[in-house]
């Protein structure tokens, strides 16, 4: 007999114990737990976003629809990039004003040739206060997965505050679990066992997340 037939067999052993009419685990177990920790108002939701998010050494910014286009600009020019990624359907007044050549993800775009763009530009799905995390899940203003993976900055655009919730638990409960989802958390860093900070090993080495205020709000 072999080790997977063993475990099998104590699995199905286990399971021939339990009562026919004993109540399954999903109920017995309770789900009752907070979904958010205190009461926050909508402005102190994003505050708390955006503070957690300089805790994880991203640089925020704040931005109206008008002033975006020439936020961006600036944010470029600022980092010398020449050229940008840009997904599929990113609002092209977003980068009305904005020089870099654009570069749409396609099949012929390498990974080589990505290392070599100097800025990615995205939405996101949902940015979650309590922890200071961006949620991308591959929708047409985010792109596949590898766009934000590759390029050293990655400027993530925040929609205040329809994209904006507080915990996780409500966060899980906008997302589509089946989706390519990328969970962020400040710039992508690791540490040795000295405790040595490195930043942009298996992502972008600076995050700049800009907050923009919808016309409503």
């Amino acid at each position: 007999m072999s080790s997977r037939d063993r475990v099998l067999g104590r699995v199905r052993r286990a399971l021939a114990e339990v009562a026919p009419d004993e109540r399954p685990y999903e109920e017995v177990v309770g789900r009752a737990y907070a979904r958010r920790h205190g009461r926050r108002g909508v402005g102190e939701t994003v505050e708390l976003l955006a503070e957690n998010l300089a805790d994880y050494r991203a640089v925020v910014h704040r931005s109206d629809a008008e002033e975006l286009p020439y936020l961006l600009m600036r944010l470029l020019n600022q980092r010398g990039s020449e050229e940008m990624l840009v997904p599929p359907w990113l609002p092209p007044e977003w980068l009305s004003a904005a020089d870099p050549v654009r570069l749409h993800d396609r099949r012929a775009l390498t990974p080589h040739r990505m290392d070599r763009v100097g800025s990615v530009v995205t939405g996101c799905a949902v940015a979650i206060a309590e922890t200071g995390t961006l949620v991308l899940d591959g929708s047409p203003d985010q792109g596949r997965r590898r766009l934000t993976l590759i390029p050293d900055h990655h400027i993530c655009v925040v929609r205040v505050p329809d994209q904006v919730v507080s915990s996780v638990p409500e966060a899980l409960e906008r997302l589509e679990p089946a989706r390519p989802l990328t969970w962020i958390s400040g710039p992508s860093a690791t540490s040795d066992i000295e405790l040595d900070r490195v930043e942009g090993v298996h992502g972008p080495r600076t995050l700049e997340v800009v907050l923009l205020t919808t016309a409503d709000h």
